[in-house]
């Protein structure tokens, strides 16, 4: 039942973040606000729902863990692509390294500096 629900809840929310990223200038906008945020939000409210805030909050420093770490990699990719003209491939596995070291950082530091 909780597949369900999230699958629901998750589906309904990517159709408003995509209504409103569509809404928005640029276009590229949909595409950020497409799927990410709306399944965070359902697996957010289910996890509050089903096992209570403190775990919730542990969950949440943990999406904010990662979107830190792919903001790094997504940056590091774009300057390697336009300043060292390497290829895609090589640019965004070279990357890797730096998303793994940045999501463990961030980790822990939200997890060091926040109490549960």
């Amino acid at each position: 039942m909780e597949i369900v629900i999230r699958f629901l809840v998750g589906g309904v929310v990517v159709a408003a973040f995509a209504v409103a990223g569509d809404i928005l200038k640029p276009k590229s906008f949909a595409g950020l606000f497409g799927a990410a945020p709306s399944v965070a939000l359902a697996s957010l409210g289910l996890t509050i729902a089903k096992n209570g805030t403190n775990y919730a909050s542990t969950e949440c420093r943990s999406m904010l863990a990662g979107a830190v770490a792919l903001r790094i990699y997504g940056a590091l990719v774009c300057v390697l692509l336009a300043r060292t003209r390497t290829s895609p491939v090589v640019a965004s596995m070279a990357s890797m390294l730096a998303w793994f070291a940045a999501s463990a950082g961030s980790w822990f530091l939200f997890t060091a500096l926040t109490p549960c």
